[in-house]
């Protein structure tokens, strides 16, 4: 049996979205400690943290919501899989909504953007949507 953190992180913070719950607690690993990072850093959450449990790692995310409870992150979308990985150059990776949400890739030179990847003309394996 096989462990998809990206998977894991998604399908948390989506059932911490649906249940209207403000944290999420997630393992830390080091991919999605970057994904987590992007996310703050483009506005989809409010907060991060890290702290230890024993041997453990753990994540301590912070969603963000608008005014009337309704959240900011609307879809997250596993792209690429274990099973299935898909890539892209920097020519061809997809505009989520007209440039309104993320692509984030695996590159050469780290996890990072749509923007990003298209601005330094890199592509990589395409991770997950967000918008």
């Amino acid at each position: 049996m096989s462990n998809d953190t990206i998977a894991n992180l998604m399908t948390s913070i989506r059932n911490a979205d649906m249940a209207k719950k403000d944290k999420v607690r997630v393992t830390a690993t080091k991919i999605t400690e970057k994904i987590v990072r992007i996310l703050l850093r483009e506005g989809f959450l409010k907060d991060v943290r890290e702290h230890r449990e024993g041997q453990k790692s753990i994540l301590v995310s912070t969603s963000r919501y608008r005014e009337n409870k309704k959240k900011y992150i609307t879809t997250l979308k596993r792209i690429s899989k274990p099973g299935l990985r898909i890539y892209s150059n920097s020519r061809e990776i997809p505009k989520v909504l007209g440039g309104m949400g993320i692509v984030i890739l695996s590159t050469s030179q780290g996890i990072m953007t749509d923007r990003e990847a298209r601005h330094k003309k890199i592509g990589g394996e395409l991770l997950c949507y967000v918008w």
